[in-house]
């Protein structure tokens, strides 16, 4: 039997609020609500959606969130640590410096999302889908984007370090200033990736990728010499 659904339009909504629709077994959907600064760990939204909602601060820590569905919601500095996402997706939502840490991400998508300054470390993301998103200064550590074709992903400044790029294709995409200690890049194609701030130093760890002739001819200006 499926759950009714009750629509939350403009309010500022409290835990009490939220828990007493939950307790009736209602499917809630956010409509420019004001959640923000709002605690709401460990609570059972599966399926709810989020539309053009406030969650500045908001916690949704250890929360059930799979399936959920976020449209152009504002959540700077948002705590998702160890909720469970799988499958849910988020669109054109501004999360900047949210946590994800240990988050269940597998089968996630952001798209078009602002997520810099996220921290995603200890994610479960099989299946996780990144597109058109600002990941500027993220913490990434330890990721695995193995054959995945990243288009319009900026990692500019972000901690990639130990991040999984083998096969991985990238379009439009950048990689300038990245932190890339340890990370693999074998057979990826970069050809559409910003590698600047890129030093040759770092050259071994993209043995096997493939770069144009004008991202080589940059490499080697690193060096101070003139391509003629």
């Amino acid at each position: 039997m499926s759950k009714s659904t009750t629509t939350l339009t403009g309010e500022t909504v409290s835990r009490p609020r939220i828990e007493q629709l939950l307790a009736d077994d209602r499917l809630i959907v956010f409509e420019e609500c004001d959640l923000s600064g709002t605690d709401l760990s460990r609570l059972d939204l599966q399926d709810c959606s989020f539309r053009n909602c406030a969650l500045a601060e908001a916690s949704f820590y250890a929360a059930k969130l799979g399936r959920t569905r976020w449209q152009r919601c504002r959540g700077g500095h948002a705590d998702f640590e160890s909720a469970d996402l799988v499958d849910a997706r988020f669109d054109a939502c501004d999360l900047n410096n949210a946590s994800w840490r240990r988050a269940k991400l597998a089968s996630a998508t952001y798209r078009g999302c602002k997520l810099t300054g996220s921290q995603f470390e200890e994610v479960g993301q099989l299946g996780l889908t990144f597109e058109d998103c600002l990941l500027v200064g993220a913490d990434l550590r330890r990721m695995s984007f193995r054959k995945a074709t990243l288009t319009g992903l900026d990692f500019s400044e972000a901690d990639v370090s130990g991040c999984d790029f083998r096969d991985a294709v990238f379009e439009n995409a950048s990689l300038r200033d990245a932190h890339i200690k340890d990370t693999r890049f074998d057979g990826a194609d970069l050809r559409g990736a910003d590698l600047g701030g890129l030093k040759l130093s770092n050259a071994k760890q993209f043995l096997g990728a493939t770069i144009s002739p004008r991202q080589a001819a940059e490499l080697v200006r690193t060096l101070g010499l003139q391509v003629a």
